[in-house]
């Protein structure tokens, strides 16, 4: 059975969502197989170039093969991007304690020429920002990652050919 890339970054997406819940529930924050959603997203590109090689549509083109792997990684990105969102919506909780790190932060710099009531202020700001800032640092790790592997893979796919 042929997979399409959008379903195979579909794949790969449910691959990471459960694998962060998982990760959420039962492996301690510090540790660091937190990281491993990397390497299921790493996985499921190069599953996706991997295939388009072994096809008979393979071009051995750089441009082909990397059109290939971005069909999957753009889906697998958007897709972990809104868990994101949606998970720091459900816990508010997440937001609430960066805001109190952030305010602890700034309150234990040596001579801050903040006054306090300016150090809570942009610990309110902090906290009403927070769920964004991590959707854009989703967005945006996850397609410098994307790219990086699909145009790794995409090269060393091309060299064997």
């Amino acid at each position: 059975m042929k997979l399409s890339p959008l379903f195979k970054g579909l794949i790969t997406a449910a691959g990471m969502v459960g694998f962060s819940l998982i990760a959420y529930y039962f492996i301690p924050i510090t540790s660091p197989l937190h990281w491993l959603v990397y390497a299921i997203y790493a996985l499921g590109i190069c599953w996706t170039l991997i295939a388009y090689w072994q096809s008979d549509s393979f071009t051995g083109k750089f441009g082909d093969s990397f059109s290939t792997g971005f069909r999957c990684f753009i889906v697998a990105t958007l897709i972990i991007t809104l868990y994101s969102f949606i998970l720091n919506k459900m816990h508010p909780e997440f937001a609430a304690e960066a805001a109190m790190q952030y305010k602890q932060h700034e309150l234990t710099i040596p001579n801050n020429s903040k006054t306090p009531l300016e150090i809570d202020a942009e610990a309110i700001r902090y906290k009403n920002g927070y769920a964004m800032a991590v959707v854009y640092g989703s967005i945006f790790g996850y397609l410098i990652i994307g790219a990086v592997v699909t145009a790794a893979v995409s090269a060393l796919l091309k060299r064997r050919n």
